[in-house]
């Protein structure tokens, strides 16, 4: 009897033994279980097949990256240009498709031929430069995204619909991003265990001494393993502008840091000579699912970067606790490995402990950072905006908050912290999550055409918020006009010079349509005062310590300058430190969006004036309109909320 029963046992003991140790003996995959559990149990909208649909698309562009970034780290090296290069091969592939005239296939090689140049450039300074790779990455970086503005003039350029198609789906629900995805990632795996490239990778990182003594060309490897870092990274950066149906040049920022995380969760060591494509993706999934159900569980947008950011320690944290404990002490079919072996229970606890401590540090942020939850209202709205790193969109925000809760329904609001992809990505959020509206302040109006459309076709209406919506349907636009309030800068500046003097234009963040309507309503209302002339125009990315910095510089070359428009309040506040006793005297500053800082800075005299958009009343009429389109009644398609100049006669009408 016992030899008729013990095979059986044996069979299923072998079975959950076999998955026991393959949790276990993988933190990132035991890490990515957790989460996939506590976001199920946690939400109803996660577990469907669109969300994780949603949740693969997500993760496409940040493992494309991180797949090239895996060779890199394998080798001991780091490479911190991907995100530019990514941004920097999708404006090549669309600015020579469109402006150039060349044959789309052409401009896809020339694009993929960019990537690897810049690679090829970058393990050349580190092979032959005796450059430390994060030194290196750090000026390609810096090289690939001037290249990427000079080259689209800041402005986002339309993808080709031929290649568009790597953003859409097969037969309807299948994404082609994810596809691509798994296409790279084997090519990966393949290059990393059967290739000679992928030996010399783990030679070089476990001990570059030792592999260049047993005779490895190391730094023709080197060449090699940035330029296929390159290579990934140009194809990310076509899947990116192919969801977003245009290239843009400030795409992908920060993506270098969401990469690396990927490689290092996914159990590569930035040591060198560990690592894997299949951790890698692991790592990717693991990042789009906390942002994926952050958004779903409506996390503050505050929060949410507190919270994947302990969730991610945590993550590697089990991964190195495993590596300590060391392998068990089992081996194969030996007695030891009886998963009640003193060495396999200690351990087994340990991980198990370190896995509870991720679901509780889940569960803990939902239940205090959940600002909005499970209310039992029966409208919910989801709220997009641009960046939450400025006064301006806070107080939308706080102003869409106040009405909401005096309207008793469910406000969900996300920061797409300037970035057009992950605004595409809290759309399909929203969108999988069955909200009654959505409200949307695009960070680029031409970028969240696809996202807007994905809603559309769920029947879900969406307001536009500060800016409009190209290429997709709106129920209405809330929005100050930018073009009219900059020509009443550009007046208003004027007629406190008396029509005369040399100025000095701070911009913001070039590609951005605020940047570009205010920057031309202004010169188009200076040019009705030919004696005045602009001495310079530099961006400074709407933020006050930048304004300060470029204003400081300006200010070397053009000692004698009458005048400053900046085309926020904060890189006006900038410019008046910089401008120190000139500031509201000698020379004039004007900014725009009438903050609260700026107002104050408007009543001390140091600010002359400021054209108020008044963000909080706009907050509250895109939640008002998102109420009544969710209702189903009428809305007008465009409402206007007034600009007005504030200077110190009349500040104490808007404080």
């Amino acid at each position: 009897m016992a030899t008729d029963t013990h095979p059986s046992k044996a069979g299923a003991g072998g079975a959950g033994h076999t998955l026991r140790r393959l949790l276990l003996d993988n933190g990132a995959l035991s890490a990515l279980v957790v989460l996939l559990v506590a976001m199920s149990l946690l939400s109803g909208d996660f577990l469907t097949t669109q969300n994780l649909l949603n949740v693969g698309v997500q993760a496409a562009v940040t493992a494309i990256l991180a797949f090239g970034v895996t060779f890199v780290i394998v080798s001991a090296g780091i490479d911190l240009s991907v995100g530019s290069v990514a941004a920097l091969s999708a404006t090549v592939l669309a600015w020579s498709a469109t402006s150039a005239g060349v044959p789309v296939w052409l401009a896809v090689v020339i694009a993929v031929a960019t990537g690897i140049a810049c690679g090829f450039v970058s393990g050349a300074l580190v092979a032959y430069g005796k450059l430390p790779s994060f030194i290196a990455t750090l000026a390609m970086l810096s090289v690939a995204r001037g290249l990427s503005l000079v080259i689209s003039q800041g402005r986002p350029i339309p993808f080709p619909d031929s290649v568009s198609v790597l953003g859409d789906t097969l037969g309807g629900w299948l994404p082609v991003p994810v596809l691509v995805m798994i296409a790279m990632g084997l090519i990966a795996a393949l290059i990393l265990a059967r290739t000679y490239i992928g030996r010399s990778m783990y030679a070089i990182g476990g001990n570059e001494e030792a592999a260049r003594l047993s005779g490895l060309r190391v730094k023709k490897q080197k060449l090699a393993i940035y330029a296929l870092s390159g290579l990934f990274a140009a194809v990310a950066g076509i899947v990116l502008a192919s969801r977003l149906v245009s290239a843009q040049p400030q795409a992908a920022q920060g993506y270098e840091l969401d990469a690396i995380a990927a490689v290092v969760i996914g159990g590569a060591s930035l040591a060198g000579g560990v690592g894997k494509a299949s951790g890698t993706l692991i790592g990717a999934l693991i990042l789009a699912v906390l942002r994926n159900g952050l958004n779903l569980l409506s996390v503050s947008a505050f929060w949410q970067q507190v919270v994947i950011g302990v969730v991610i320690a945590l993550a590697v944290l089990l991964d190195t606790v495993r590596r300590k404990a060391g392998p068990g002490a089992a081996s194969a079919g030996g007695s030891s490995a009886a998963p009640g072996g003193p060495g396999k229970g200690r351990k087994g606890a340990t991980q198990l402990g370190i896995a509870v401590v991720c679901v509780a540090a889940v569960i803990a942020a939902v239940t205090f950072f959940n600002k909005s939850g499970s209310t039992g209202t029966t409208t919910k709205v989801g709220m997009s905006l641009s960046t939450l790193n400025n006064p301006f969109f806070v107080q939308m925000k706080e102003g869409a908050q106040e009405e909401a809760k005096a309207a008793g329904v469910d406000l969900t609001v996300t920061d797409a912290q300037n970035d057009a992809s992950q605004q595409a990505n809290q759309l399909q959020n929203f969108t999988s999550s069955g909200v009654d509206s959505v409200i949307v302040n695009p960070v680029d109006s031409d970028a969240v055409g696809p996202g807007v459309r994905g809603a559309n076709q769920a029947g879900i209406p969406v307001i536009a918020a500060d800016r409009g919506v190209n290429k997709a349907e709106t129920a209405t636009l809330v929005a100050s006009d930018n073009v009219a309030g900059g020509k009443l800068a550009a007046k208003t500046l004027a007629g406190r010079l008396g029509g005369k003097g040399s100025i000095i234009v701070l911009q913001g963040t070039a590609g951005t349509s605020a940047s570009r309507e205010r920057g031309a309503g202004f010169a188009e209302g200076i040019k009705a005062y030919p004696g005045i002339k602009v001495v310079a125009t530099q961006p400074a990315d709407f933020d006050r310590t930048k304004g300060l910095d470029v204003m400081t510089n300006l200010l070397q070359s053009h000692p004698t300058v009458n005048g400053v428009f900046a085309e926020n309040d904060e890189m006006a506040l900038g410019a008046v430190k910089a401008l120190g006793s000139k500031a509201g005297k000698s020379v004039p500053v004007v900014g725009f969006d009438g903050t609260p800082d700026g107002l104050t800075a408007v009543e001390a005299g140091t600010l002359y004036a400021s054209v108020a958009q008044q963000p909080k009343e706009l907050g509250k009429i895109a939640v008002r309109n998102a109420i009544r389109a969710a209702d189903g009644k009428k809305v007008d398609s465009t409402v206007k909320v007034p600009v007005k100049v504030v200077t110190r006669q009349n500040v104490a009408d808007f404080s």
